[in-house]
């Protein structure tokens, strides 16, 4: 009987992570996920499980390189072999012009949306370059297509992730490893409640007068790439809300 697959998903305890991880239990995969929360953690592996996943949870965060090695390099043996690695942990501090910025905000930023993709890359990509198999898939963003007012430092970051993906792209193809990055618009997760510090009524203004994007719209783009043909890879995918022209043009009724 062919092993099932295994998928580790990062920031799995909320929003595009959560859905993914819930898609690719319905496609058969075994999966990893990580996060901050033990108690999310906890409450998204039962659900897993409940969709006939094996699960293996991992508590930790992705902006400390000691956590990320100590987890994910000295994984168990029969969860080693991971095949699709989704790095969705990131997110967005403030919303301020440059020279208001808060530098806490900015560090959060970088250590998570940048570094944080890097450390756990480094950790898992060495197996798939050994076994010569495997998927990469980059969360980034509109904000890493465009520059937008006040996005200054978190345009920066997914700026990066799109010059990383990019770059990972060169580097894994004498291996025949797949990279992808996914590039939402609007979507309605925790993303702006984190954003503007748990202010729950400037968040939800963000979403208000169009129909945005669900972190379950991001899982099925996830999933259409990995039932893609085998000589065929998605370098890179923008996916908008209908109302969504780019970074700043929406249409919004009232």
């Amino acid at each position: 009987m062919d092993k099932k697959p295994i998928a580790l998903v990062t920031g799995a305890t909320s929003g595009i992570g959560q859905a993914t991880a819930q898609k690719l239990a319905s496609m058969g995969y075994k999966l990893i996920i990580t996060g901050r929360r033990a108690e999310r953690l906890s409450a998204i592996s039962s659900l897993l499980k409940g969709l006939g996943a094996e699960v293996l949870t991992l508590c930790f965060d992705v902006r400390h390189q000691d956590e990320v090695e100590r987890h994910l390099g000295n994984l168990p043996e029969e969860w080693r072999n991971v095949d699709v690695l989704i790095n969705n942990a990131g997110l967005a501090a403030g919303l301020e012009p440059i020279q208001e910025g808060l530098t806490d905000d900015w560090e959060r930023m970088i250590d998570t949306n940048i570094k944080g993709l890097l450390y756990v890359t480094r950790t898992i990509a060495p197996g798939m370059v050994k076994r010569k198999k495997g998927h990469i898939f980059n969360l980034g963003s509109i904000a890493g297509k465009e520059v937008y007012p006040n996005g200054n430092v978190y345009c920066a970051t997914k700026h990066a992730v799109d010059a990383l993906s990019q770059a990972m792209r060169i580097d894994m193809l004498p291996y025949g490893i797949k990279v992808t990055q996914i590039c939402p618009g609007a979507v309605e997760t925790e993303f702006s409640l984190v954003r503007f510090h748990d202010d729950k009524s400037r968040a939800d203004a963000v979403y208000k007068g169009f129909t945005p994007l669900q972190g379950a719209d991001i899982a099925e783009c996830i999933a259409a790439a990995l039932t893609m043909p085998a000589h065929l890879c998605i370098n890179d995918m923008v996916v908008m809300p209908v109302a969504q022209a780019n970074s700043r043009n929406f249409f919004k009724q009232d």
